[in-house]
């Protein structure tokens, strides 16, 4: 029987997170055209050279541009690089807005109080910042009075008109009539 020690069944497998640019020795072509740390050119020089020069200086070098014949590398302190990138992604997301899409469905046979409520429902919506699909279900019969149908998306529009635009005029898709409803621009 092979002996197997027990440990390495229940050991996790620590992934090393993968850089997007080489660094420092990692480099090993043989000339690159060297950028300084305040951006300046510094000409081709010898990957050793340039290592050297960074070293001197107390940072990295990176290559930021891999495909360039030579390679394009800078002189920069690549932790601080690294921080900024997560703090510009991080600043990017929390300014960013998902937009949902609401839906609200309806039959033809609808009655005036139960629009009324729905009306106030996608104004709701809308005010908040979503976008509204406004659907009509046609059952049976129904489908040969489409045009009750979008006449009824129709009064919809106009009763939300104030604060939102409808986007695409009602469109039959199988037993669904469906206008989409965005929010009017505040700025």
């Amino acid at each position: 029987m092979l002996w197997r020690p027990l440990f390495c069944c229940f050991m996790e497998v620590l992934t090393i997170a993968k850089f997007d640019h080489q660094l420092n020795e990692e480099i090993r072509d043989k000339e690159i055209r060297l950028i300084g740390a305040d951006g300046a050119q510094l000409g081709i020089v010898s990957a050793a050279q340039a290592n050297a020069m960074a070293e001197e200086q107390g940072m990295d070098l990176v290559k930021i541009s891999p495909n360039a014949v030579p390679p394009v590398c800078k002189i920069m302190d690549y932790s601080k690089y690294c921080f900024d990138q997560k703090k510009r992604e991080k600043e990017a997301k929390k300014n960013q807005r998902v937009v949902e899409i609401k839906e609200i469905r309806m039959s033809p046979s609808i009655d005036t109080n139960d629009f009324n409520t729905k009306v106030k429902a996608a104004q709701k919506f809308l005010s908040d910042g979503n976008r509204v699909k406004v659907s009509v279900r046609f059952r049976g019969r129904e489908m040969a009075h489409t045009n009750l149908g979008e006449k009824l998306l129709l009064d919809f529009a106009a009763s939300c008109a104030e604060i939102a635009s409808m986007e695409k005029n009602p469109k039959l898709e199988g037993r669904f009539m469906a206008i989409f409803l965005a929010p009017k621009n505040s700025k």
